[in-house]
């Protein structure tokens, strides 16, 4: 009987997943001797003692290398990477010993190499067995007619259930691929379930990896806002403030121009002034230079200077905190006096910033008719947002008659 050809990569598939299972088989099997010895000597003895003594002192040295082991056979025969756990660094001490000891990480890893290895072995050892057997059977025609004539006469009672036998071998091998495949996927899983980051590691570390991201995008963004706010000042600025102060020289130089010319000099330098102006509050608004240079407390004092009511400015801070978190507190401060300014109607205002251990507080006051609600769309919900993206805290207390409060709390180390 002729057996079908199989497929090249179902070939590749089945020989992948042989060679797999058939390399996992000792290491599964590493740590029976250990149990079977223990299990002898507390049936024997009863001296429990000495098993839980040899296991401490052996199996911690066991369990690392046979998880590296695993690791290897999964990377390199099936393409699978199993993660390491994120190390957790601490200088030795009995309480750290106990915390390792007391992880699931640990437990899950003992489990594996200790209960489920000796159970993956019998199924690897069973799908390994039912390919050997295939593979009789299906060539078990062929070894017949090739024995000797009497060997066999010997053999021919036996020809009628030679062909049943090769029938049984090729539907084993047809159905070994599917095995090995569906042994080889089960032990995968499990392996990654067991041996790498459980699911709370794993969301850990996700979380850790977006919230630096978000972190480099925060800085990358603050980043190229300073540069747009240089380039707007030594160049779109100054090329202003050049036109205008020619358009000045012209009026100041040429008498003899019309009555006509010169009042058109005087718009285009009175909208060059104008268009200075403006773009000296885009600038501010971007990033203002005296914050990249002088820091916060400087930024706040000429923002509070610029304000048309009375500001009571405090700002307790030993050493600058990080440019971000400086960005976000001179807008937060920037954009609550601009409310202050445009529908508060206050007659003061009162801004602190202090730092307390590794938070900056920052707390905006005025004495106006309050009412204000932040989830009603104003700009204080995009000041809530732009406090968030550095995980901090924004609140908002304003009673109907005053005063407003407007407090936030930044985390000043990331």
């Amino acid at each position: 009987m002729k057996i079908p050809p199989v497929p090249r990569r179902s070939a590749l598939r089945m020989r992948r997943d042989t060679g797999f299972l058939a390399a996992g088989v000792l290491p599964h099997l590493a740590l029976v001797p250990v149990w079977s010895w223990g299990a002898t000597v507390v049936a024997r003895t009863g001296d429990w003692a000495l098993v839980l003594t040899v296991s401490v002192a052996l199996i911690p040295l066991c369990v690392p290398v046979l998880t590296a082991v695993q690791r290897y056979r999964h990377r390199a025969l099936l393409g699978v990477d199993i993660p390491r756990p994120a190390p957790t660094p601490e200088r030795w001490s009995w309480a750290a010993v106990a915390r390792r000891l007391s992880s699931t990480r640990i437990w899950r890893r003992l489990g594996y190499h200790l209960l489920l290895g000796p159970l993956v072995a019998a199924s690897e050892l069973s799908v390994l067995a039912m390919a050997a057997a295939g593979l009789a059977g299906a060539v078990s025609c062929g070894w017949v007619w090739v024995l000797p004539a009497g060997v066999r006469q010997d053999w021919f009672g036996y020809a009628t259930q030679v062909p049943w036998y090769t029938v049984a071998g090729i539907a084993l091998l047809c159905a070994a691929p599917w095995t090995a495949g569906a042994v080889a996927r089960t032990e995968s899983r499990l392996a990654s379930a067991l041996l790498g980051p459980s699911r709370a590691q794993r969301l850990q570390e996700r979380v850790e990896y977006l919230a630096g991201s978000r972190t480099d995008l925060i800085e990358a963004v603050d980043a190229e806002r300073r540069r747009i706010e240089r380039d707007l000042h030594d160049g779109t600025q100054q090329r202003l403030v050049s036109l205008a102060v020619n358009l000045g020289l012209a009026m100041a130089t040429r008498p003899d121009l019309s009555s006509e010319a010169r009042e058109v000099i005087a718009e285009a330098h009175l909208e060059a002034k104008e268009a200075i102006a403006e773009l000296n509050d885009l600038v501010r608004g971007l990033h203002p230079a005296v914050l990249e240079d002088r820091g916060l407390d400087a930024a706040l004092s000429g923002l509070a200077a610029r304000v048309p009511l009375p500001v009571r400015l405090r700002v307790d801070l030993e050493e600058r905190v990080v440019p971000a978190v400086e960005s976000v507190a001179y807008f937060v401060i920037s954009e609550a006096l601009a409310n202050v300014t445009k529908h508060a109607r206050a007659t003061r205002a009162e801004v602190t910033v202090r730092r307390v251990g590794k938070v900056l507080r920052v707390n905006v006051t005025d004495d106006g008719l309050g009412g204000v609600d932040a989830s009603a769309g104003t700009g204080l919900s995009g000041l809530a947002k732009r406090v968030g993206s550095v995980d901090g805290t924004f609140r908002v207390s304003s009673p109907v008659g005053g005063p407003t409060t407007i407090a936030a709390e930044l985390p000043c180390e990331r």
